[in-house]
């Protein structure tokens, strides 16, 4: 496993629809040694902290293995490193083999897995088409995000290590399919109600579901 590219970009303003909207979402490959720290990637800075940032959204990763299929639905676009708004681009870590609560250590940094990526209005502005949120999340292909747990430093070519494996079976894809169909497994979104490195919006998301 391997960090292929690490990615960063300040708020630009964006006309979109009619509105100027500030966003942080062009982001660029970085070179040499980049300091991680708790609540980003030097050199990165989220546009609005409201819906994106925090210690539990501080890094963003998107599997480099996902490229092949956007390239396939994306024929006349450009995908470099980094267009998904990614801070990490990976190789050898996928949704469906993940745990949430997972440790991974990269270069001298240490992380864990915390949760899926649900896209905003500001992923159909990077493509130029609003249905790009909604082909994002149908296709199971949304990335995840790292909290930091030691701060370090990391570069691209760094291997990737999953230094901490959960026992719950509890995967990023699964959450992402128990948002997807509302929770339709009542035993698998009982168990992720229960789940500590679960951030407490979506465990109250699916408390709610178990109501209903």
């Amino acid at each position: 496993m391997k960090l292929l590219s690490v990615n960063a970009g300040r708020p630009q303003r964006v006309d979109w629809n009619g509105k100027t909207v500030e966003t942080s979402i062009w982001k660029a490959p970085v070179e040499g040694r980049v300091r991680v720290k708790t609540l980003n990637v030097e050199g990165d800075q989220q546009a609005d902290l409201l819906v994106h940032g925090g210690p539990d959204k501080a890094v963003y990763v998107y599997p480099s293995e996902h490229y092949s299929y956007w390239q396939e639905q994306l024929q006349d676009m450009d995908l470099p490193w980094g267009v998904f708004g990614e801070n990490f681009t990976t190789q050898g870590l996928l949704e469906h083999e993940l745990q949430i609560g997972d440790g991974i250590h990269v270069g001298s940094a240490r992380f864990v897995v915390k949760q899926p990526r649900m896209p905003c209005f500001k992923l159909g502005m990077r493509f130029g088409n609003p249905d790009m949120i909604k082909r994002f999340l149908q296709s199971g292909r949304t990335g995840f995000y790292f909290a930091v747990v030691n701060e370090g430093e990391v570069a691209a070519g760094d291997s990737i290590d999953i230094v901490d494996r959960e026992t719950h079976g509890v995967t990023v894809s699964d959450i992402v399919s128990l948002y997807a169909t509302r929770g339709e497994n009542r035993d698998l979104l009982l168990r992720a109600t229960r789940l500590p490195a679960l951030p407490e919006g979506w465990r109250d998301h699916f408390r709610k579901l178990l109501k209903t």
